[in-house]
C-alpha cells in the first residue's frame, strides 16, 4: 500500500530475529511463504519488514504482501461502509481467498508475473500493479487475518489487544482513535483471537517469540 508508515523499533527487531533464529536452517532451495498477523497497531508491517531484512541478508530474495492492498474497498470509503453498517466488519472486507490464489501462483513457481491490487492510501484510491515474483523465494504476507492463508508455510500471530496496541497507533497517525474506532477494533479483536490456534509462531505482549509449532 503506497502511503503506510512504518515504524521500526527495536521490539520488532529482536521478535523477527527469534523466528528468523527458529526457521533459516529449515529454509532452503524452495519457495516459502510466511504470514504476520495481530490486531491493527501489533507491529505486522514492522516485523515482516525485520523478517524481510534479516532473510534478505541470509541471501534469499523476500517480497512483502500487504493484506491492506487486498481491501474490497479503499481505507476512508470502508470506513464509511463501517459507519454504515457495522456489521461490515470482518473477513468480507478483505479479498483473502485473492491473497491466498497468489501465494499459491507464487508457491507453484508457474504465474509468477503476477498482477495485484494496489492501494493508494492518500487519495483513498484501489488501483492495480503487475509484479514480477521469479526473482524472489520467499513472500511474507502480513495483515488482521492472514492467518487463513492456507497456502503459507509458516504463521505468525502477535498476541497483544486493542489496549496494547493504542499507543503505536497513536504513533502511526494513520487511523482514528475514538469510540467507533475502539468498536471496530474489540470486534477484530474478537475474530482473530480465534486465529490464534493456526500460528506456529506467537509474538507475546512483551514482544517474546513462544514457538508452538516447529
Amino acid at each position: 500500500m503506497i502511503g503506510d508508515k512504518v515504524h521500526i523499533e527495536p521490539h520488532h527487531t529482536k521478535a523477527a530475529e527469534e523466528i528468523f533464529q527458529a526457521v533459516k536452517d529449515r529454509v532452503g532451495s524452495g519457495r516459502v511463504a510466511f504470514t504476520v498477523a495481530g490486531q491493527s497497531g501489533a507491529g505486522k508491517s514492522e516485523i515482516a519488514a525485520e523478517l524481510s531484512r534479516l532473510f534478505d541478508g541470509d541471501r534469499h530474495k523476500t517480497f512483502v504482501f500487504q493484506q491492506d492492498d487486498y481491501f474490497v474497498y479503499p481505507p476512508k470509503t470502508n470506513h464509511n461502509q463501517r459507519l454504515k453498517d457495522i456489521g461490515w466488519v470482518g473477513t468480507k472486507e478483505v479479498k483473502i481467498n485473492l491473497l491466498d490464489e497468489h501465494i499459491a501462483a507464487f508457491k507453484s513457481g508457474k504465474h509468477l508475473l503476477l498482477k495485484k491490487p494496489l492501494v493508494i492510501f492518500d487519495e483513498d484510491r484501489l488501483t492495480e500493479e503487475t509484479v514480477d515474483l521469479s526473482p524472489f523465494d520467499i513472500v511474507i504476507a502480513e495483515g488482521t487475518y492472514t492467518s487463513l492463508l492456507k497456502n503459507a508455510d509458516y504463521h505468525v500471530f502477535i498476541d497483544r489487544d486493542y489496549y496494547d496496541t493504542k499507543k503505536h497507533r497513536l504513533a502511526r497517525g494513520r487511523d482514528k482513535i475514538d469510540e467507533f474506532s475502539d468498536e471496530i477494533l474489540k470486534i477484530e479483536d474478537k475474530i482473530i483471537t480465534k486465529h490464534k490456534q493456526y500460528a506456529d509462531f506467537i509474538v507475546r505482549k512483551n514482544y517474546s517469540v513462544e514457538v508452538v509449532r516447529k
